[in-house]
């Protein structure tokens, strides 16, 4: 099945592929557990708003903020564990007489491309997928309930003071700001890639060909 002498450092390989494996199985149910937390506080937030405590509202958008940020780390996770794993499979399909690991490549094509730009898991173009469809609709939802919390919440400001005002929206701007400007240079601007392919490729000097 494999070259004579290969068998040890193909079972290691497998190995960690394995892990990688566990580690994207992994990270989906955690995006999925961060996003149902993310939606149940928000309408609970909601809820307690419309009960005339206005204060409530003024926690949506840190909510809203919060999530993006634990998903966008939970698929930076994601990311990192696919990288790795197409780097195996090729490593291991090389030592193989029949490659019969095509994973990588079909997670590629199915759900979202590595090495390409993209807001965090949703490429550009054509490739383009359901998948990215997903990651667009929870920001496109983030946002809108940053945006409305914020806005019912701005009569409750108001009656603070205008400290209270600058206070706030002060430093919830200058967080958004930062989150979206970091998240901008690792996803959209590619550092966290170019940095896993550089490592990777000084590891596994072949290059892979469509991942």
């Amino acid at each position: 099945m494999y070259a004579a002498g290969m068998d040890q450092t193909v079972e290691i390989a497998a190995h960690q592929l394995s892990r990688m494996r566990g580690m994207t199985r992994y990270y989906h149910e955690r995006f999925f557990s961060d996003i149902r937390l993310q939606v149940v506080l928000t309408i609970a937030l909601f809820v307690v708003g419309l009960w005339e405590v206005e204060g409530a509202f003024l926690l949506v958008p840190v909510v809203a903020l919060y999530g993006a940020v634990q998903t966008a780390f939970d698929a930076s996770y994601l990311i990192f564990a696919r990288q790795y794993a197409a780097r195996l499979e090729a490593y291991i399909n090389g030592r193989l007489d029949d490659p019969i690991l095509v994973a990588a490549k079909l997670e590629a094509t199915y759900l979202f491309p590595l090495d390409d730009r993209k807001i965090v898991t949703a490429a550009f173009g054509s490739g383009f997928s359901y998948f990215g469809f997903v990651t667009l609709f929870f920001t496109v939802l983030g946002v809108a309930t940053y945006t409305f919390g914020l806005i019912l919440g701005l009569s409750f400001l108001d009656e603070a003071g205008s400290g209270w005002t600058l206070g706030y929206l002060g430093s919830l701007f200058a967080t958004t700001a930062l989150a979206v400007t970091v998240g901008w240079w690792w996803f959209v601007g590619g550092e966290g890639e170019r940095r896993l392919r550089s490592m990777l490729d000084s590891q596994f000097p072949t290059q892979l060909e469509d991942q």
